[in-house]
């Protein structure tokens, strides 16, 4: 049975943003400088305050992207504090300690380069090969479908920074009472930055511990230095196509965000029968459903539309992604192995409050229509739209699929 609430209507208020705090593992490590930890109670400047009830100045922006799929880049400069003024890349604010990281096996040490302030220690981080999860960086930002890749750092944590408060103001908070408790142990496919942990660890109960999964070591390295006091977190470079029931002996949760897309139909089915053989539940946030608001509108936006969504459901290495049908199939296969679905709606609100985030976004929308359809008469669409940043709202569906 499949519970679907709301539309996508612009002005409607977000969600308020979670809080993104600080990390522990298994051996120390000192102060993780770049990109985090930020006090919960720091300040983020941009323009407009978000806070429950309140307007996201904007709205959202297109695409799946915390990892894996979608376009443009937004993501994970640090924690958003409800209420707070929300920043469009983040403000730093006092580096926190973090807490331990656990070692990674593959095949080798991996020099951090500095990434990691302090003096305590870390565990070796290897590597095994291709591995899925953030892919490399395609036309706008989009991420491209790559479910084995072999580069490192190939996906923008800037992106990842930029899109950060919209995706923590989009996604349906509701959602995390639905849960079934206690959740302690949590997988997070395709983690990037850990986005989604800073959003969704907070309105968990303690103690909770994290398996962070991603392609790229240096998002791991990342994700698992930033995540809230009392939250361990182990990290897997691998496959996330090739989850097995096994993998999931005593996870509580499997989550997501911005994942969905850039999977076939065939590998969210096994996704499904997979979390069925081993009754955890799913949460997969931010799919992106295709649908694009503007206003005010402009005559080319239906066929940029059109154009972008094409582009999502391309052939790429031999697989046919899916794109803005996402959600739909992810909702069919999870009630075919007998799973209750909640969806709900979790459109990303751009617009003049957020001019850095809407003109990438609005960059990234383009480019990937043109990249499908070379011929589309867009002229002097972006340089109009660039001078004068429309609102828009950028359909996405959080769906959350339970087994009793």
């Amino acid at each position: 049975m499949t519970e679907v609430h709301g539309r996508i209507e612009i002005g409607d208020d977000p969600a308020a943003p979670g809080t993104a705090l600080r990390d522990h593992t298994d051996q120390e490590i000192a102060t993780f400088s770049e990109a985090g930890p930020f006090r919960e109670s720091e300040p983020l400047t941009e323009t407009g305050t978000l806070s429950e009830g309140g307007t996201a100045g904007g709205t959202g922006t297109a695409g799946a992207g915390e990892t894996a799929g979608g376009i443009g880049p937004f993501s994970e400069t640090g924690p958003f504090h409800e209420g707070e003024p929300l920043s469009e890349t983040g403000t730093p604010g006092d580096s926190g300690t973090a807490g331990e990281i656990e070692t990674l096996s593959e095949t080798g040490p991996l020099n951090l380069g500095g990434a990691l302030g302090g003096t305590g220690g870390i565990g070796t981080l290897t590597e095994s090969g291709p591995i899925s999860g953030a892919g490399p960086r395609a036309a706008g930002h989009e991420r491209a479908a790559t479910i084995s890749g072999d580069g490192e750092g190939d996906f923008s944590a800037s992106w990842l920074a930029l899109r950060e408060p919209a995706d923590a103001a989009a996604r349906a908070a509701e959602l995390v009472g639905e849960l079934p408790g206690p959740v302690r142990t949590v997988r997070d496919l395709g983690c990037g930055t850990g986005s989604l942990g800073r959003w969704l660890s907070p309105r968990l109960p303690l103690p909770q511990h994290w398996i962070m999964t991603d392609r790229d070591p240096a998002l791991l390295l990342r994700a698992a230095g930033d995540m809230p006091e009392g939250v361990t977190v182990s990290t897997q470079r691998r496959d996330v196509t090739e989850l097995t029931a096994a993998d999931l002996a005593g996870t509580d949760l499997v989550t997501c965000s911005a994942l969905l897309d850039l999977l076939t139909a065939a590998e969210v089915e096994r996704l499904a029968a997979v979390c069925a053989e081993a009754r955890v539940a799913a949460l997969f946030t931010l799919s992106v459903t295709g649908e694009v608001r503007l206003a005010p509108d402009d005559p080319l936006d239906t066929e940029i539309e059109a154009a972008f969504n094409e582009h999502q459901r391309r052939a790429e290495g031999g697989r046919r992604l899916l794109g803005p049908d996402a959600p739909e199939v992810a909702v069919a296969a999870f009630e075919k192995v007998g799973a209750r679905v909640i969806v709900r709606p979790s459109a990303w609100r751009l617009g003049p409050a957020l001019p850095a985030l809407t003109a990438e976004w609005l960059r990234g929308w383009v480019a990937a229509a043109l990249d499908q359809r070379p011929d589309l008469p867009v002229g002097d669409y972006v340089e109009r739209r660039l001078a004068s940043l429309p609102h828009a709202s950028v359909g996405h569906q959080d769906v959350l699929a339970i087994f009793s």
